[in-house]
């Protein structure tokens, strides 16, 4: 069991949203530090907190984060990007820009902290995915969510060798900015990150979240056309 307290955290997007919460509940449990980041430099005054700035998109950023915290036990890949646009008719551009932040700055992360991770008992990669994984509808974003569902999967095959848990998280709608104009129910931060790490501190190779998540997971056995999301439901 991966448990929290006296441990060293990255959290990647933990300047805000969920990421900001991720940092505020593993402090909460006892996290020994908290490598918490952001796009641009910013200040957080608690000691066991330390701020850094990364760009998941640069191999360059990514490999200076894993110098910093080389003594990193847990890492949270919460960063992400949502840039609405229909897959057909979108500026193809947002479409690889979504890809690179979800799945190859994801990617990047695991590829850079497994072998800190290692070098430190194993510990755990906790990869944030969402309901949109499995639903239709919501272009790139959710394109991108699937693929990093997938690569998710592999990496717990490949890291079990080293005695690292991977955990992959879907959640629904989360109030927070990114999801701002999306009129649904919203879970708070507070409440999905608590439920994050009670996942990641109970051996959970998937935690989902809330409701819609369980029902969207239980339907993936039935007909495709029954995958779809709808911002008017």
């Amino acid at each position: 069991m991966v448990a929290v307290a006296g441990k060293v955290v990255v959290v990647t997007g933990g300047r805000r949203g969920l990421g900001a919460a991720l940092v505020d509940e593993v402090l909460a449990r006892g996290a020994r530090k908290v490598y918490s980041t952001a796009r641009s430099a910013y200040i957080d005054d608690r000691p066991e907190v330390v701020t850094a700035e990364l760009e998941v998109r640069s191999e360059a950023s990514v490999a200076a984060l894993a110098e910093a915290a080389a003594d990193a036990e847990i890492v949270f890949n919460n960063a992400g990007i949502l840039l609405p646009a229909p897959l057909l008719t979108g500026d193809f551009q947002r479409a690889v820009v979504t890809f690179e932040v979800n799945v190859f700055g994801a990617l990047r992360m695991a590829r850079a902290f497994a072998p800190i991770l290692a070098a430190n008992g194993g510990g755990a990669l906790v990869n944030m995915h969402s309901v949109l994984s499995w639903l239709a509808g919501s272009g790139a974003y959710g394109a991108s969510k699937a693929a990093a569902w997938s690569i998710t999967n592999s990496l717990r095959l490949e890291l079990a060798r080293q005695n690292t848990q991977v955990v992959g998280v879907h959640a629904g709608f989360i109030d927070t900015e990114m999801v701002s104009a999306i009129e649904l129910p919203k879970a708070t931060p507070a409440e999905v990150a608590a439920r994050i790490v009670d996942g990641l501190e109970a051996e959970a190779t998937e935690v989902l979240t809330d409701d819609a998540t369980v029902a969207a997971k239980a339907a993936l056995s039935g007909p495709v056309e029954h995958l779809a999301f709808s911002a008017a439901r």
